[in-house]
């Protein structure tokens, strides 16, 4: 599956530290049925046949809404159950050998910091970046802040989508406008919320917003 930039839009990465006694699965369906675009499965602490078990029902979960699914991290998962791609970080496996394993169709995310890091994974085969944080975020303790300058600087360095992630809300999102992103990742703003598929719905109206802002400013 290979992805449009509309299909970044809104970019849920999850997270069972607000599941209460929810499953990830329907916490997933509602930020789906709320406007949630594509879907990152993020485990850190589960083990491989849990986390593969857990990755095979929100595979079929987002093949039954058609949204792209990938695997934070681990390529062997996303190989074993056939996701739709995965997403590294600068210490995971490098994005030339992602590529290698998963094959030529699946989508390959990679998180940067720096132009120089973006350049040298578009080069290396990512489809996309995801770069951040771009705001304060509690969500992981070693993410370095990134300036919004850089973010503009990335997105104007490369051609494939540019997601900002760290820290974003329904609040500080419309700050994102004319950046050139194509859509953001987030975490607590859609999980921590009391009513997720609300959440997403109010959150997608203003990143559409922020995007097409984005879109406009970089044509200039």
């Amino acid at each position: 599956m290979k992805c449009g930039k509309k299909d970044f839009l809104l970019y849920a990465v999850t997270d069972r530290s607000w599941l209460g006694g929810d499953t990830l699965c329907h916490q997933v369906e509602d930020a789906i049925k709320g406007g949630v675009t594509f879907v990152q499965l993020r485990e850190k602490k589960l083990d491989q046949e849990h986390f593969l078990e857990e990755a095979k029902e929100i595979k079929e979960l987002c093949r039954k809404y058609k949204i792209p699914f990938v695997i934070n991290d681990n390529v062997e998962i996303a190989l074993a159950m056939d996701a739709d791609g995965v997403h590294v970080g600068q210490n995971d496996m490098e994005a030339g050998d992602v590529r290698a394993k998963l094959g030529p169709d699946k989508i390959i995310g990679v998180s940067a910091q720096t132009v120089e890091q973006a350049l040298l994974a578009e080069t290396r085969g990512a489809d996309y970046l995801g770069v951040g944080a771009v705001f304060h975020t509690g969500s992981k303790a070693d993410a370095a802040e990134v300036s919004h300058e850089t973010l503009k600087e990335i997105c104007r360095a490369v051609k494939i989508p540019v997601i900002a992630i760290g820290g974003i809300n329904r609040e500080n999102v419309s700050e994102l406008a004319g950046s050139g992103i194509c859509g953001i990742a987030v975490i607590s703003a859609i999980f921590a919320a009391s009513d997720i598929e609300e959440a997403a719905k109010e959150l997608k109206e203003a990143t559409e917003k922020a995007v097409m802002t984005a879109e406009a400013t970089a044509e200039e």
